[in-house]
């Protein structure tokens, strides 16, 4: 039985693997054109209190091998208010883009943002509720 059943997972319906995108595998991904507005519409649901951001810098998409995949990365560093008011340092964050599209948050992005340059990203600064 368990041998039956490992040969039907083993299998799909096109040879695809399972994904939580439309992972096209090609190995050069569409530039992220809107990536700023898709940026903040995230952080501005992700973040417990938009409101308050400190020290927000931005480095511009650059494209990674993330997962054995080409991805396009913009990196993020700022600090958030915390419930009681007050800020940790800031932490540095990997946004992942796949065809073009944010697909998803690494929240530990040392490897990934290593030797980028950053901006100020005013923007996120500003969010509001």
């Amino acid at each position: 039985m368990p041998i039956a059943l490992s040969a039907c997972a083993a299998t799909s319906d096109e040879g695809k693997s399972i994904t939580f995108t439309d992972d096209r595998g090609v190995s050069s991904q569409p530039f992220p054109r809107n990536y700023r507005t898709e940026l903040l519409a995230f952080l501005k649901t992700y973040l417990n209190n938009p409101v308050g951001v400190r020290d927000a810098v931005m480095a511009e998409p650059v494209e990674r091998v993330i997962g054995g995949r080409q991805r396009y990365v913009v990196c993020l560093r700022f600090s958030a208010r915390e419930s009681d008011g007050g800020y940790r340092e800031p932490r540095e964050r990997a946004m992942l883009f796949v065809d073009g599209r944010l697909d998803r948050i690494l929240e530990n992005a040392a490897e990934p943002c290593a030797g980028l340059a950053y901006a100020p990203f005013a923007e996120l600064e500003k969010l509001t509720r």
